[in-house]
């Protein structure tokens, strides 16, 4: 079995994990590949995404070799067996437990980005992976979850060789595998693409999926409004006060769906965020080579989502049409589906729209939909794109407008700038120091969605 890409796995593990569903699971996700993977896992079964963040105690003289584990909450896995073979004084154990404690905690602070950890005390921890090669660093998550409370632990992984279920058997309540090939001999050979899965897409992801289940401590499953809505005293007792607290309910729950939208004639697929409250949604217009599912994008919006922003991601080319690069330039017909699409989310919620152009052609749709008679566009924002190309009518975009390019893409730069100096809106661009065209750089996208949900939030969430 080949998969395409981390994605890919995840949706057909997911399918593999349907029984759990009722269980109602919680999916940890080892870092970093294993996190894409948990993410379409938990996405299939609706339930809150954490990460597992273990650190393998290694033997000094022979670190390959584990002689233990820990894991967050002060939880500590010792082998007494290596331990005492491998003649390990305390002194040796305090030393590597610590500097691994350090790493363990940094990693922990920086994927959750200050969200608390999901209590798995009485709870089914479904353990994903993006494959297993010896086993230990799985075997080993499994012991910590274990040991932070779940009653049930199931580890899933896409792929493994076959003699990884009997060595993993003592250590997991089930274990689901997708593939096990005879000739294994390193995970990666079983994808398309296994690229290496960066910090910033596994913040993104678990803030989506944080922001998709309505809190930060998700899965809690209570929260204020309903604890309000059964209590005593006037607030809590009458028919009035019953509607009251039933629009309240109403009003906390956050939608995350994937949606179908009819534009131009083409039906184009989408996911649509709604933070609980959201007084403003974002589109996201995206071309070739910039997906809804591009992690970059997926780290944008999770920036929003978490700053009480909706968001709806979608693509303005089907995938035969990406086939074909003359239709990234299609201006027209980018900006014509984008406006139909703006019309099928006004119909579905009444708060300010605003566009967030990610790549070539589709940020300069973007500014053409806005530039439209009668268009109600709140706030634009343009990552590394090409303004020029929607000329002439950038004079008529009123929407306020950010213009967000690379420090080192100066061609574009050139442009961004010649397209801001013919525009009559509120106009700022941004250069990112260092940043390449796609900002691949470290932390150079996270400075793009900081200034995104800035704009957003001065120019766009003022007007609900």
């Amino acid at each position: 079995m080949l998969f395409t890409d981390r994605a890919d796995a995840g949706h057909r593990l997911a399918e593999a994990l349907q029984h759990l569903e009722g269980e109602d699971p919680v999916v940890l996700g080892l870092p970093r590949g294993g996190v894409p993977v948990a993410f379409q896992v938990a996405r299939a079964l609706k339930a809150p995404l954490d990460v597992i963040v273990v650190r393998k105690l290694g033997v000094p003289y022979q670190r390959e070799l584990g002689f233990g584990a820990i894991g967050e909450g002060g939880v500590r896995v010792i082998s007494d067996d290596i331990v005492r073979r491998g003649r390990l004084g305390q002194e040796d154990l305090a030393s590597v437990e610590h500097a691994e404690a350090a790493e363990l905690a940094r990693q922990a602070e920086r994927f959750r980005a200050g969200r608390p950890r999901l209590s798995l005390e009485g709870r089914t921890a479904i353990v994903v992976d993006d494959g297993i090669a010896t086993g230990a660093t799985a075997a080993a998550a499994c012991q910590v979850v274990r040991a932070q409370g779940a009653a049930r632990v199931v580890l899933a992984v896409p792929v493994a060789p076959p003699d990884a279920a009997e060595r993993l058997r003592t250590t997991t309540d089930e274990y689901v595998c997708l593939s096990t090939p005879f000739a294994f001999s390193a995970v990666g050979e079983w994808y398309r693409d296994f690229s290496q899965t960066p910090d910033d897409e596994v913040v993104a992801l678990l803030a989506e999926a944080a922001a998709r289940s309505g809190s930060g401590a998700a899965g809690s499953g209570s929260g204020k409004a309903g604890s309000e809505a059964e209590g005593s005293g006037p607030a809590g007792s009458g028919p009035g006060a019953e509607a009251a607290a039933d629009k309240d309910v109403a009003e906390a729950v956050a939608i995350a769906e994937e949606v179908t939208i009819d534009a131009a004639g083409v039906r184009l697929t989408g996911d649509l965020s709604l933070p609980a409250g959201a007084r403003a949604v974002v589109m996201f217009a995206h071309g070739s080579g910039s997906s809804r599912h591009s992690p970059r994008n997926r780290l944008v919006a999770a920036a929003l989502n978490e700053a009480g922003l909706g968001t709806l991601l979608f693509d303005l080319l089907t995938p035969a049409e990406e086939a074909h690069r003359s239709n990234v330039f299609d201006i027209a017909t980018l900006a014509e589906r984008l406006t139909d699409a703006t019309g099928w989310l006004r119909d579905r919620t009444a708060v300010p729209v605003g566009y967030f152009g990610a790549s070539t052609g589709a940020a300069a749709a973007a500014l053409r939909a806005a530039a439209a008679p009668g268009a109600q566009v709140g706030a634009v924002v343009s990552r590394g794109g090409r303004p020029d190309l929607a000329e002439p009518l950038l004079h008529a975009v009123r929407a306020p407008t950010l213009l967000i390019v690379g420090g080192n893409d100066t061609l574009v730069i050139d442009l961004n700038q010649q397209a801001e100096a013919a525009m009559r809106c509120a106009t700022r661009l941004d250069i990112i120091p260092g940043a390449t065209h796609l900002f691949e750089e470290h932390g150079a996208l996270q400075q793009v969605a900081d200034l995104a949900r800035d704009w957003f939030l001065s120019h766009l969430v003022k007007e609900a």
